[in-house]
């Protein structure tokens, strides 16, 4: 590389000063620093804050801006600053310890059990997806890396996921105690490292499948509608916060029979007939003010 040379550029603010290399000297990321403390990950913005009278640091792609306090002016002291950014530079010290200015980001993942024993939900502190996703296979899993991996697990039948948490149903050949602490140990150290959750296309199927919902939904007969609005204003949060969901499916005005797909650790769970039965049952039919009401689940 050839040598570093530093030209000094004013700004508008008078009491920012910027020392412009003739090369790149980040990767393209900008960084500010307020005192030296701040500036551990910057061997050469910690130098330059033993300066008295540096105020702050910037270190941009190109550049190096210093904001100065008033105890001395630019002209007295800009030479000597941009000798020493030269002579730092052409060092070939860091200007910025990359690794160490991308910490990981604080990531806890708990498990939490569910009514349905072959599965346990895994709560993260951070939103992974905007919409709900369910694989039952590696095939299927092919739109999210993660589920990808966690099919790699031989103890992972299914994969479901919603807002800040993953479903994980397992075979009956592993018990959970067994496994718990390496499935989190591995969604959280995934998560940390930023990796993605979804590919872009099933994020852009979002929008298409919302508005084909609107659409399905104002085809429906009023029952119908609502019925809808009182599984997701009533009956969804509390499904979700068991790991599972509930989505509409259809009613017969002639049975009043409502049929309803479960999602996550409400598909296969024992305990899925006696919650549609004394629970969301009786609530449709209380609400509807109609006794003749039944649910029945196509999955479960």
């Amino acid at each position: 590389m050839s040598l570093t040379d530093i030209v000094i550029q004013p700004t508008s603010n008078d009491a920012i000063i910027k020392f412009e290399a003739n090369h790149f000297i980040t990767q393209h990321t900008s960084y500010e620093f307020n005192n030296i403390d701040e500036a551990s990950n910057s061997p050469l913005a910690q130098q330059l804050f033993y300066f008295p009278f540096v105020k702050k640091v910037y270190i941009a792609s190109n550049f190096i801006a210093i904001e100065r306090y008033n105890i001395v002016e630019w002209t007295d002291v800009q030479d000597e600053i941009a000798e020493q950014i030269k002579v730092y530079l052409n060092s070939d010290a860091p200007v910025i310890k990359e690794e160490a200015s991308k910490p990981k980001n604080a990531v806890t993942v708990y498990a939490e059990s569910t009514p349905n024993p072959s599965v346990l939900k895994f709560v993260c502190n951070k939103v992974l997806v905007v919409q709900i996703c369910e694989f039952s296979s590696i095939d299927e899993a092919k739109v999210s890396p993660i589920a990808t991996e966690l099919f790699q697990f031989p103890f992972v039948k299914s994969v479901f996921m919603d807002k800040n948490y993953i479903s994980i149903t397992k075979y009956d050949v592993a018990q959970w105690e067994d496994i718990t602490v390496q499935l989190r140990e591995f969604i959280k150290t995934y998560v940390e490292d930023g990796k993605p959750i979804l590919n872009q296309p099933i994020l852009q199927k979002k929008d298409l499948k919302e508005k084909k919902a609107e659409t399905q939904f104002e085809t429906l007969d009023d029952t119908s509608k609502n019925i809808v609005n009182i599984l997701e204003e009533y009956i969804k949060p509390a499904v979700a916060s068991d790991g599972g969901n509930i989505e509409f499916i259809s009613f017969d005005n002639q049975s009043k029979k409502v049929e309803v797909l479960l999602q996550g650790a409400c598909s296969g769970c024992p305990s899925s007939r006696f919650t549609l039965k004394n629970g969301i049952e009786n609530m449709l039919k209380e609400m509807l003010n109609d006794k003749d009401v039944s649910v029945s689940a196509i999955n479960g």
